[in-house]
């Protein structure tokens, strides 16, 4: 299968059976009490956990865990690894593709950055849920910033 058709290929099971996360994660340890974790999730059935397998040998990042209700999971994490993915089937998105450019957007975060650009990137963390299912989305930017300006962190 050439490589723009492969791309495309792992692209339409992207759209189908993968979800696109950015999330707002409380960590103690950080400066600002909170990370920005991104995320491609690919999901199959435990007995077709092998194509999972082949696509983390395309994609060369990330882990493979097995569900407890017979589901398998394709899991990749992190700015570096997720942009690197998702840089090679974007151009093949269909239904994920806006959703998709912020993800990468966010990718794009520096190490170091003031507080203001940190809550301009949880702003976009916040946004993505515009383009996703979930109804769990407790960690938002208003959240942050309660975190920050109690710890007087965020000033006026």
């Amino acid at each position: 299968m050439p490589n723009r058709n492969l791309r495309a290929y792992i692209a339409g099971f992207l759209d189908g059976d993968g979800c696109l996360m950015a999330q707002l994660v409380k960590r103690s340890g950080y400066i600002r009490g909170y990370q920005i974790r991104l995320s491609i999730v690919f999901y199959q059935k435990k007995q077709n956990k092998h194509f999972l397998v082949w696509l983390k040998r395309y994609l060369k990042h990330g882990y493979i865990r097995e569900r407890n209700d017979g589901m398998a999971e394709y899991t990749i994490v992190g700015l570096k690894a997720v942009k690197e993915s998702l840089i090679k089937i974007y151009p093949y998105l269909r239904l994920k593709k806006k959703l998709a450019k912020i993800i990468l957007e966010i990718s794009d975060m520096p190490r170091k950055l003031s507080t203001k650009d940190f809550l301009r990137y949880c702003r976009l963390a916040d946004k993505t849920a515009k383009y996703t299912y979930s109804k769990k989305r407790t960690r938002t930017v208003k959240e942050v910033m309660k975190y920050l300006a109690k710890n007087k962190i965020l000033t006026p």
